[in-house]
């Protein structure tokens, strides 16, 4: 999405974006795939794992959807099983933030959520594609509804501080528009018979009939004001009833103007595998799911406000040290059998463990995206009575990236929270070093350049470093191709008695089903060794 690019230095959703635009969207996904960062899952339904486990026990450390998936299978199973989390409560980065919840950064930030009951902000994972059927099949089982989350709202915003006086366009005038333009060049190429070892005759009359369809086009094969137009990048005065609303055609930007601007590089979010509709999201904040595993877990399997501090490993089994994250004191321990690790790398790497040197590597070889989110409650649903826009994101090359509306509650309450930032790389370690009030104020002034209404209607807002946070301190975990080629098997392989899961250890990264899957990977391949054994 535009929005991560920021103009600024290339991040790889950037990469891939342009090579979509260059080339199309198969061989975007074919770079994604190849670079690990797209791929399906290949999820077939429920895990069975059948065979005498013979009373094995798991300790398995982290409560995020990867360590929550293996404690599930494995108590069905037949496991013992228990899990170590470092938080008070499950999830990892499937978190939603409500008010009176507190954040806690490195470097001494604490902030104190104060929205309104009944909402929320998901800092973490806020939606889920279509075709990451192990999530959506466990939201199923485990009860936890969904409803659609709007990805593409023709009504929302793309916005280049440096384009057109700094006034945004909406996304339905700068896609019409550029599909338009495009056709339009198209068409007189292909009219003048430039395309002729390309396309037959009757091809390309074909297509002359299809672009003048596709890009609203006149007779004469031109992208121009006038009423096709306006019924595709909207009008300057709807269409309305008796003799009071007679529309006005509205007038599109010239082509170099378009270009030269940018814009168009918002258009793309909806096109690429990850983000094609349907998209959904829980009922109720994104913690939901976890909420859902949890339920289904006996009320005692997971101990919280672990640290782990220690992991020793031998012929018999593992031992976990750990200590209380809130109050420290003295060192406890946990046995088992066997171990499945979910901790981040980032975590792990700073972690003493009795590894092989392959697996140490691995770990130590990964790095983690810095990202930042930040949500702001309104005192009034303004983005819907002043704006007409119902869900849906804009983009935007300023620091805070997009506004995410929200995709819920529509027309149903006076206040809501917006999503005001989600940003990654260089913007959000600027963010980050500021204080949450300084913080504010930048996400306030982004989205007033935009939406003035921020200036009157900002009642409050929480933000969240991802990289400053103590139990994770990232993001997401960034392989290159060079490394996962060199280290990716050797994170995931068996190591004695442990095995790590996660979404670092999936070809899904950053997404909630990478860490199920190779949650459910990994189990399989622990289970085949302990009945084997």
């Amino acid at each position: 999405m535009m929005a991560e690019q920021n103009f600024a230095p290339m991040s790889r959703r950037s990469l891939f974006r342009m090579i979509g635009m260059a080339a199309g969207s198969a061989v975007m996904y074919q770079a994604m795939t190849d670079l690990g960062y797209a791929g399906e899952s290949g999820y077939t339904g429920p895990t069975k794992l059948s065979g005498d486990v013979k009373g094995a026990s798991v300790v398995v450390l982290g409560a995020g959807l990867a360590g929550l998936t293996a404690a599930l299978e494995l108590h069905n199973a037949g496991y013992k099983v228990q899990v170590l989390e470092y938080q008070h409560k499950a999830g990892g980065r499937n978190i939603s933030i409500r008010g009176g919840d507190t954040v806690n950064e490195l470097g001494g930030f604490k902030q104190q959520c104060q929205f309104d009951s009944g909402f929320y902000v998901n800092p973490g994972p806020m939606r889920i594609p279509y075709h990451h059927i192990a999530l959506l099949d466990y939201c199923k089982r485990l009860n936890v509804p969904l409803e659609p989350f709007s990805i593409i709202n023709y009504n929302a915003m793309i916005h280049n501080s440096k384009a057109f006086g700094g006034k945004a366009k909406r996304y339905r005038e700068v896609e019409s528009d550029f599909r338009g333009h495009i056709s339009e060049l198209l068409a007189k190429v292909t009219s003048q018979g430039k395309l002729d070892q390309s396309v037959t005759k009757e091809d390309a009359e074909v297509l002359l009939q299809a672009l003048r369809a596709y890009g609203a086009l006149d007779r004469n094969y031109e992208y121009k004001k006038g009423a096709l137009v306006s019924n595709h990048r909207g009008y300057n005065v709807d269409p309305g009833g008796g003799l009071s609303w007679q529309p006005t055609d509205s007038d599109p930007m010239a082509m170099s103007e378009l270009l030269q601007s940018r814009l168009w590089t918002g258009l793309l979010t909806g096109h690429e595998y990850e983000y094609q509709m349907t998209m959904f999201q829980p009922v109720g904040g994104m913690d939901m799911i976890s909420a859902g595993f949890v339920r289904a877990l006996p009320p005692d399997m997971i101990k919280y406000n672990c640290k782990v501090t220690e992991v020793k490993q031998d012929a018999n089994g593992v031992t976990v040290s750990y200590v209380d994250a809130q109050k420290g004191g003295a060192v406890q321990t946990a046995t088992a059998n066997w171990c499945v690790n979910t901790i981040p790398a980032t975590i792990l790497s700073q972690v003493p463990m009795q590894i092989g040197a392959p697996l140490k590597n691995a770990i130590n070889s990964l790095s983690y995206s810095a990202g930042f989110k930040a949500g702001v409650q309104m005192k009034r649903r303004w983005w819907e009575d002043d704006e007409r826009i119902y869900g849906g994101i804009t983009y935007t090359d300023q620091p805070v990236a997009l506004i995410s509306y929200p995709s819920t509650q529509f027309m149903q309450t006076q206040k809501g929270v917006v999503l005001g930032a989600y940003t990654f790389g260089p913007h959000a370690f600027e963010l980050t070093s500021m204080s949450p009030e300084e913080r504010m104020k930048v996400v306030v002034d982004c989205g007033a350049a935009i939406h003035p209404q921020y200036r009157t209607e900002f009642e409050n807002g929480v933000s969240v470093g991802w990289h400053r946070m103590p139990w994770t301190l990232g993001c997401f975990a960034q392989w290159s191709e060079a490394n996962r080629a060199k280290n990716y098997d050797a994170l995931c392989a068996i190591d004695g008695r442990m095995v790590l899961a996660g979404e670092h250890a999936s070809h899904l990264g950053a997404w909630q089903e990478g860490a199920i899957v190779s949650a459910l990977d990994a189990i399989k391949r622990l289970h085949q060794r302990v009945v084997a054994a």
